[in-house]
């Protein structure tokens, strides 16, 4: 068994945690042979290799900033050039890795990589490259990293609508779209090998299927997908992100598990919508199977329960939230000066955050916090005490998607304070 298979199986027993994988060391030991004819590239966007007699098919091809060092581990390898290369989705993680490889195939004289994605990943980029600024603000808001967010992309050279099946030398390969994080996204299952690629349907983490500042998620169909996967009898699943699944039995669960923890999600939200309720009762009433939750590939890590629900009632609900009030709503600075004119004051909410903060009360904290600089954004103090208790928000919180925001509104207030002094 390989350094990394052994740590995948210490992760699925619970022994270690996917911490390790994401520091990126795994990464230089070069390409990883996880199973016979089978190379990983461990990133952060995972890729796999599989060599065959026409050349290296590829499904995902990684981010930008590892594409180098992807192509030099894979010709420590071989000197095989890539015949085909597939996206899971249009994530710039997954579609950035085989720039090398088509100036290789420039310098060369030959053919360039076929790159095969589903029909909606053109329009991905098309909306990616006419949305950059807002792109490169959200997510350096949920990374909590400067980005830049590109506007060129290598786009596919063939796409497929449901189904397609590809010969790339000895190696047959069924693609199957599915919606799930994505509109765009592809399934590869090598059915001689019992090989299963899932993209990002199975990610070591609750599934990313509620991001509040991306675009829509489906959590129905994202359960439908792995349904169908569960059913195929695979026995290596290879995720988009984290280790690979070993033996017929654990990807079977992995599968399974993760479809009922989105159902159960879905149907709660559909179930209480048909009964009336405000998005505010479904948000709160809303939840997960505790023994579901505490799976080490579905802990809320990345994203939250009550944000799928939330994604799950835009998809069917639309933005109004059941209160009249939110229908056209004042401006907030006007709502937040009138709340304080009846406190006293901006300072009299920010030490009601406090003291709620103290009390362990940190969402209404919050709350009272954003009002007092809402209601005077020059007012140092509540600038401090928003600092504060955003910063204790973004400590007890688990999911990235909630620690960006958190961090991001931390800074800005530190910020304000810097200008003021």
């Amino acid at each position: 068994m390989t350094e990394l298979l052994d740590y995948a199986d210490r992760v699925w027993r619970g022994e270690a945690d996917t911490g390790f994988f994401h520091t990126g060391r795994l990464r230089k030991d070069g390409l990883h042979e996880i199973a016979e004819g089978v190379w990983m590239w461990p990133a952060f966007g995972n890729v796999y290799l599989f060599p065959t007699s026409d050349g290296l098919f590829s499904f995902d091809a990684g981010e930008k900033r590892t594409a180098k060092d992807l192509f030099a581990a894979t010709r420590a390898r071989t000197d095989a050039p890539l015949h085909t290369a597939v996206y899971s989705h249009g994530h710039l993680d997954h579609v950035f890795g085989t720039e090398p490889f088509d100036a290789e195939a420039a310098e060369r004289g030959s053919r360039r990589p076929t790159v095969i994605a589903h029909e909606n990943t053109p329009a991905r980029f098309r909306r990616y490259a006419a949305t950059a600024g807002y792109n490169t603000v959200i997510n350096e808001r949920q990374f909590q990293v400067p980005v830049r967010w590109p506007a060129n992309y290598r786009y596919p050279d063939l796409t497929y609508r449901d189904t397609t099946t590809l010969r790339v030398g000895e190696l047959d390969v069924l693609l199957r779209h599915g919606r799930g994080e994505t509109d765009d996204a592809t399934i590869a299952w090598l059915p001689d090998r019992r090989i299963l690629c899932c993209g990002d349907f199975f990610i070591w983490s609750s599934p990313n299927a509620g991001n509040p500042q991306k675009v829509q998620r489906y959590a129905a169909e994202w359960a439908e997908a792995l349904t169908w996967m569960a059913s195929l009898g695979a026995e290596l699943l290879l995720p988009g992100h984290g280790v690979p699944v070993v033996g017929a039995e654990r990807v079977r669960a992995a599968l399974t598990d993760t479809a009922e923890f989105l159902r159960t999600l879905h149907d709660q939200t559909v179930d209480a919508m048909n009964a009336g309720a405000t998005l505010d009762e479904v948000v709160h009433g809303v939840t997960a199977p505790a023994e579901l939750l505490a799976k080490p590939y579905l802990k809320p890590s990345y994203d939250e329960p009550e944000f799928v629900a939330r994604n799950v009632w835009r998809l069917y609900g639309g933005w109004y939230d059941g209160n009249p009030a939110n229908l056209k709503p004042a401006r907030t600075a006007d709502l937040s000066r009138e709340i304080a004119a009846l406190a006293g004051g901006s300072a009299r909410l920010a030490a009601r955050a406090r003291e709620l903060l103290a009390a362990g009360e940190l969402r209404l904290a919050g709350h009272f916090a954003q009002l007092a600089t809402d209601a005077d954004p020059a007012d140092t103090e509540a600038h401090r005490a928003r600092a504060e208790v955003f910063e204790a928000l973004e400590k007890a919180a688990t999911s990235t998607m909630a620690k960006g925001v958190y961090s991001w509104a931390v800074a800005e207030s530190r910020a304000a304070l810097e200008s003021a002094s």
